[in-house]
């Protein structure tokens, strides 16, 4: 294994202390995330050692990001009470210095998402995470994304992540086959995972809750929380995919690896690059 460099070093031990901070504390994590990934985020919090909370009525969400140690806002299913919910929890979080995730799925499609994400980006989100295509979208190129499927490749989305973490405060993580992290200053590439996380439904959605549980264990610096999250995500998919014998076998053996991940590896084994 290459050696890594002493910021990268920094950070894999910063990522191994986040680990065991999330398992001993089990942050609450309120998610306002769509249909499809509600089950399957759930799962992955639980097994990262946090407390998932899928809280979103408009009657109660802005209430409940108060008691709760970060909000992740995924936009997979939209609809107009969910996106004023989405807004108003938001905000709260934001009055009561909660850090909040924004998860823009497919954010380009429609302009009723276009504008969506457009007012929630003004309630400045802590962590953007999103995949190549919705994160060159978001900062106003023309992407080739299919839907909520990426059509570029990480690397050519780096420069629009560093543009919009400059823009907007926020720090920016692309993920694909190498992720990328940045928060217009720092900068990580996360190695990793398997060919098979894209072909298990909800698997970004995922991640996006448990950047969520990393954030609420470091809400003053966001960027080491996003670096955490996807380490983590990718030694599990990498020790998942290896055993794996397909998507089915992959979604149950990647919560068990989940579960099973070393604080250590994340030193021993560190993804960064």
């Amino acid at each position: 294994m290459q050696a890594l460099s002493p910021t990268l070093a920094a950070q894999a031990h910063r990522s191994q202390e986040l680990l065991d901070a999330v398992r001993r504390d089990a942050p609450l994590v309120q998610c306002l995330t769509n249909f499809v990934s509600m089950n399957y985020a759930a799962n992955a919090l639980l097994a990262v050692g946090a407390s998932p909370a899928m809280v979103h009525a408009v009657e109660e969400a802005p209430e409940f990001a108060r008691l709760s140690g970060a909000v992740v806002i995924n936009i997979g299913t939209l609809s107009a009470p969910w996106l004023d919910s989405m807004l108003l929890t938001a905000g709260a979080a934001g009055e009561a210095g909660i850090p909040w995730v924004l998860d823009p799925v497919a954010h380009h499609a429609t302009a009723f998402r276009r504008d969506a994400v457009a007012r929630l980006l003004d309630l400045r989100p802590a962590i953007i995470r999103g995949n190549a295509s919705e994160i060159i979208a978001l900062a106003g190129g023309r992407s080739a994304g299919k839907g909520v499927d990426a059509g570029n490749a990480v690397a050519q989305a780096e420069q629009s992540a560093s543009a919009i973490a400059q823009a907007r405060g926020s720090v920016v993580a692309v993920t694909g086959e190498v992720d990328f992290v940045t928060d217009g200053i720092r900068s990580a590439r996360i190695a990793g995972g398997s060919a098979l996380m894209p072909r298990v439904t909800a698997t970004g959605c995922a991640l996006s809750a448990t950047v969520g549980a990393f954030a609420a264990m470091s809400p003053g610096d966001p960027y080491a929380a996003a670096v955490a999250a996807l380490s983590c995500f990718a030694l599990a998919g990498a020790r998942a995919g290896a055993v794996a014998e397909g998507p089915g076998s992959f979604a149950w053996r990647f919560l068990d690896a989940l579960a099973s991940l070393e604080a250590d590896s994340l030193t021993r084994e560190s993804p960064l690059r």
